[in-house]
């Protein structure tokens, strides 16, 4: 007898999109909003991908339990349509991010560089993973 239970995921529209919390500093959002703004006419001439910026991805079942959202600064991902997005849902995309980008403060850079790290390289296999710190 087979008791394994199939869960239901939540969709993009029946998950939390904001957290209420607002950007650490006007170069925080001036650095996000420039490696948008650059990348933006690459994108344009793309049949397909998409890139965002302060927006939680979720990728397991385990991470919505314990309500550990991720939000990097910056992620494109390669391969998708170009729709308009609330967040970043794995399972609904079938595939994470391709580049993740966090830019660095004294109050992020320690988590940024250990606990969203090994999130984006060992669970959701981000292949590419930078930090930019804006105050150096």
């Amino acid at each position: 007898m087979n008791l394994t239970k199939t869960i239901a995921l939540p969709t993009e529209n029946e998950l939390p999109c904001d957290d209420g919390i607002p950007m650490a500093t006007q170069r925080h959002k001036i650095q996000m909003d420039l490696l948008l703004d650059v990348l933006y006419p690459w994108l344009e001439k793309r049949d397909n991908g998409y890139m965002g910026g302060n927006m939680f991805i979720y990728y397991s079942a385990a991470q919505l339990k314990n309500q550990d959202f991720k939000g990097p600064d910056f992620f494109a991902v390669l391969n998708v349509s170009k729709v308009e997005r609330k967040s970043w849902v794995v399972w609904e995309e079938g595939k994470a991010p391709d580049v993740i980008i966090e830019l660095l403060s004294e109050s992020t850079a320690n988590i940024d560089k250990t606990e969203k790290k090994e999130v984006y390289q060992n669970q959701m296999r981000v292949p590419e993973y930078f930090w930019y710190e804006p105050w150096r």
